[in-house]
């Protein structure tokens, strides 16, 4: 069972993780409709109205899905969560991140990761990460995390087709 809550408010200068809530599908789907958002992504067809619904319906059931907003202006830049707990490994995944367009190569990313990071560690030893085999964007931006690749396994995301990922492991390094 777990004894400290996944979804809480997680804040820095610049951006916030707020509970993904279901009025939020609408401005998360407008960020989700471009398909350059998924061109390395195993699932490359969630930019498709029905298939990203199908995506946020499993964000909503996770009970661990955020939306990423920009302080400055509002918008949502995109969505990440936690799912996967796992008491007897003291271990969570983080993944089911996306961003648009306009984020990406600014260096949120790594601020997101550190926020939820830094968050988790207090209750986990370790967080994985499932990364699509083509994923090379996200590949490496795991391992500049200081991400290690420890596995690697057929994924079954909600309601969609299998597909081959890489799993990534970062340590808790204050234990």
């Amino acid at each position: 069972m777990m004894n400290f809550p996944i979804q809480t408010i997680l804040e820095n200068q610049e951006y916030q993780l707020i509970p993904l809530q279901q009025g939020d599908f609408e401005l998360l789907y407008q960020v989700a409709s471009d398909p350059k958002v998924w061109e390395q992504h195993p699932n490359k067809d969630r930019y498709k109205r029905e298939v990203f619904e199908n995506f946020f319906k499993g964000a909503m059931e996770s009970k661990g899905a955020f939306k990423i907003i920009e302080k400055s202006s509002g918008d949502i830049l995109g969505s990440t969560r936690f799912y996967d707990f796992d008491e007897s490994e003291k271990s969570i995944f983080i993944g089911y991140t996306f961003y648009g367009t306009n984020s990406w190569g600014k260096g949120i990313n790594p601020q997101i990761k550190k926020l939820m990071l830094d968050y988790i560690f207090q209750f986990v030893d370790k967080v994985y990460f499932h990364i699509g085999k083509e994923n090379f964007r996200s590949q490496i931006a795991l391992e500049r995390l200081g991400g290690k690749k420890v596995n690697e396994e057929e994924v079954a995301y909600f309601g969609e087709p299998t597909r081959t990922n890489f799993v990534y492991e970062i340590v808790n390094k204050n234990n």
